[in-house]
C-alpha cells in the first residue's frame, strides 16, 4: 500500500477511531473541553491529506543496448576508438556478441552505448560486468551494465480524506510530559458520554513538528 505522509505541527494531536461515525460527529461538534489536568478547549477539525500525486513507474531492460565504461583515454581518433569498440563486441563469444547497429561513443565521459540489430542480444551480457577490450598493444577491462528506459503513467493529482480521522488543534503548553497529554486526551475522547469510541491510533506531538504516514 502506498505511504501519504502528514505533517503534524506542535501542539496538534491526530486521533483515528475505529467507526468513522464517531469522528465525523465530533469533527460536527467542533469545539471541546477536555481535561488536561485542567479544562483545555481544544478544536477538532476533519482530517485532510495534503495534495499529492499518483502515478505509475515502470522501468524495462533494453533487449538490444548495453552501457560500456571506464572505456580508457588513449590518444587515438575518437573514430578508431568507436572502431575498436564495435569490433570488440561483435567479436565477443563468451557474452554472444553479435552484429552492431550503431555504437554512440563519448570520449570525454568515457563511456558508449552500443547498439545489436538482433533483438535480446543484450542480455548476453548482463550476466558479466566486465570485458576484456585490447587495444595499442594494452589489455583494458571495461564494464557493461544494461540500458534501463523508464515510462511514467497514470499521472494524477489527488487531496486524500481520512473519514475515521480528526486533528486537534489549540492544544495549550503545559507541564505534563509529552505521553501523559497523549493518554488524557485519548481518555476524553473514548468515552461516549463525550461523544467518542474507540480509538485505533493516537499521535500527540508537543514541541517540535514530526511526520505521520497513512496508507492508501
Amino acid at each position: 500500500a502506498a505511504k501519504i505522509p502528514f505533517r503534524l505541527r506542535e501542539k496538534q494531536a491526530l486521533l483515528t477511531f475505529e467507526d468513522e461515525e464517531v469522528a465525523q460527529r465530533l469533527a460536527k461538534i467542533g469545539k471541546h473541553t477536555v481535561d488536561l489536568e485542567q479544562p483545555v478547549d481544544v478544536k477538532v477539525v476533519p482530517f485532510t491529506l495534503e495534495m499529492g500525486f499518483k502515478f505509475k513507474l515502470s522501468v524495462t531492460i533494453s533487449g538490444t543496448k548495453i552501457l560500456v565504461s571506464e572505456i580508457p583515454e588513449l590518444p587515438i581518433p575518437e573514430e578508431w576508438m568507436r572502431d575498436k569498440l564495435e569490433l570488440n563486441f561483435y567479436k565477443t563469444v563468451r557474452g554472444g556478441g553479435g552484429e552492431i547497429e550503431n555504437v554512440s561513443y563519448d570520449q570525454q565521459a568515457g563511456t558508449a552505448v552500443i547498439t545489436f540489430l538482433t533483438p535480446g542480444a543484450s542480455k548476453n551480457f548482463v550476466r558479466w560486468t566486465q570485458y576484456p577490450f585490447f587495444v595499442k598493444e594494452s589489455w583494458y577491462r571495461l564494464s557493461v551494465s544494461p540500458v534501463f528506459t523508464s515510462n511514467l503513467e497514470h499521472f494524477q493529482p489527488f487531496c486524500g480524506v481520512s473519514k475515521k480521522t480528526i486533528l486537534l488543534t489549540g492544544i495549550q503548553e503545559l507541564e505534563e510530559g509529552e505521553e501523559s497529554i497523549q493518554d488524557m486526551i485519548e481518555i476524553h475522547f473514548q468515552k461516549p458520554s463525550n461523544g467518542g469510541g474507540e480509538i485505533e491510533n493516537i499521535k500527540y506531538v508537543s514541541n517540535a513538528a514530526t511526520c505521520v504516514c497513512f496508507e492508501e
